[in-house]
């Protein structure tokens, strides 16, 4: 299933924000209460499982996220069937690959249990930057290296 633009922005408009959930939890009767009202919010599928609604989202292939991450083709693939764990800068190749946003990039590595790309860090600030641009992952491991900071670890470059 493929979701227009619209429909996505239009459901992602009706969903709380984090802030808004966590002021809800500071003002619930009880736990009990809380969940009962918010448990629809709750991220409560794997990794695959997002990447897969990710690629349906966007309308990509599985190799069409290859090519544009610069990783390897089986590696990606074993990913996505969840037989292996990516590292922090595999997933943010692949959030590259997927022409996510940064507000996409940000919930995949929350949901993936890494930490999630900060502002105040200076790496962190250039990647977040070349994801608003929507640059490739080869144009902001450009950005990187001229700044002297590691780069993303990809396959092919």
């Amino acid at each position: 299933m493929k979701f227009s633009s619209d429909t996505v922005t239009a459901k992602l408009s009706s969903i709380p924000s984090t802030a808004e959930l966590e002021h809800e939890i500071k003002t619930a009767a009880s736990i009990e209460d809380y969940l009962s009202k918010s448990r629809k919010y709750m991220l409560t599928h794997s990794l695959p499982e997002h990447l897969k609604m990710l690629l349906s989202q966007k309308g990509l292939s599985k190799a069409d996220v290859v090519r544009a991450s610069l990783l390897d083709r089986s590696y990606v693939y074993q990913i996505f069937s969840g037989e292996k764990t990516p590292s922090r800068d595999k997933l943010i190749a692949i959030a590259f690959g997927l022409h996510l946003s940064d507000d996409e990039t940000q919930k995949m590595l929350k949901l993936s249990g890494n930490r999630e790309l900060y502002a105040r860090d200076e790496r962190d600030a250039m990647i977040l930057f070349a994801l608003h641009q929507k640059k490739s992952v080869f144009d902001v491991n450009e950005l990187l290296f001229s700044h002297d900071l590691p780069v993303l670890k990809t396959s092919k470059m």
